[in-house]
Parts: C-alpha cells; sequence; structure tokens
C-alpha cells in the first residue's frame, strides 16, 4: 500500500470503523477492489486507492454537513489539505451528480469540483457499485437492487438512482471492457 493509501486507510477507519462500522466494511471491500484495478488506470492507481478508502467519508459523523455526502466528504477533504483532484473524484463518484440534482445541489457541485470521466472515475465507480453495504461482491443488479430495498420506492436515493442508471451502467460496462481486455 502506498504512503497515501495508508494515510486515506488510515483518516476512513478512524471516521468510519466505530461511528459506522457497516458503512467501514463497505468502504474496506471498495478499497480492496480498487486495488485490483489498479493496472487499468496506470499512474493513477495511488490515486485511485485513496479515493476508493475516502469516497464515503462524507457520512462520517463531524464530517456530515448537507447530508450529501458525496460534497460534504470533498468539501471536507479540500479542507484536509487533500489533492483537488482526489476531493473531485469522491464529490462525483458513482452518478453523484444526478443525487446533487434531486437534493438541489447541481450547480454547487459543478461549480466547486470539476467532473472527470476518465478510467480512473470509472474504476472507482465499479469499485463502489459493484460492492455491497456489507463488503460483499455484488453485480451490478444486486447492488442497484439492494439500494432500492434498503431505501424504498419514495426516497431520494432511490429516484436519483432511476435516472443515473444508464450512465452508471456505462462506466461499469467501459471498466468491464478494460478488464478483458488486460491481461492478468
Amino acid at each position: 500500500m502506498s504512503p497515501s493509501s495508508r494515510l486515506a486507510a488510515t483518516i476512513s477507519r478512524r471516521h468510519l470503523q466505530d461511528a459506522l462500522p457497516r458503512r467501514w466494511l463497505h468502504v474496506r471491500a471498495v478499497a480492496a477492489k480498487a486495488e485490483g484495478l489498479a493496472r487499468l488506470v496506470g499512474v493513477d492507481a495511488e490515486l485511485l486507492t485513496a479515493a476508493a478508502w475516502l469516497h464515503d467519508i462524507g457520512y462520517a459523523p463531524g464530517v456530515a454537513v448537507t447530508g450529501f455526502h458525496a460534497l460534504d466528504g470533498a468539501r471536507w477533504l479540500r479542507r484536509q489539505g487533500f489533492p483537488d483532484r482526489l476531493a473531485a473524484l469522491v464529490a462525483h463518484h458513482s452518478c453523484a451528480v444526478h443525487e446533487a440534482e434531486a437534493r438541489g445541489l447541481r450547480q454547487v457541485l459543478a461549480s466547486e469540483f470539476p467532473r472527470e470521466e476518465t478510467a480512473t472515475s470509472d474504476a472507482l465507480w465499479y469499485a463502489d457499485m459493484t460492492t455491497g453495504p456489507d463488503g460483499q461482491d455484488l453485480t451490478v443488479d444486486e447492488r442497484l437492487a439492494e439500494i432500492r430495498q434498503r431505501y424504498g420506492p419514495d426516497d431520494v436515493v432511490t429516484r436519483f438512482w432511476q435516472k443515473a442508471e444508464p450512465v452508471l451502467r456505462e462506466a461499469i460496462g467501459r471498466t468491464q471492457r478494460r478488464l478483458s481486455a488486460q491481461p492478468m
């Protein structure tokens, strides 16, 4: 594990392990999956792994402010002096722009954090959206069904996933194609 990934893991553990143990299980598994995807992103391998460790930091007590974890986490990371690109990956992970829109925060998100569409952002989305809340491996279909069941049909999270699903599937498909094209 690289020094920045170790730091990200330490910070994530400190904020999530005791306060949100189920979220911690998810984050650990997402980070492990991201490490396995590192070969797909070349020089961004360390960035991908750090983003995976920190992608849900915005749920943590003391970090959460708006209730929109992607934005809260990215703002917190920026205040802590983390690189802007890392904060932006966290801000936009897993179609966060659709949640931002549902919460009336789309312009805020866009003005504060640039969105990238790269193998690195795709890999982060893939790692997150193929990992269940307890760290289990899931297909994207299983993950989306689990989210819908957990939040219920009327929740803002369920509603934004309906809009986000096509974009999410495209990103996951790109990562799957990259995996198929790469020798093990």
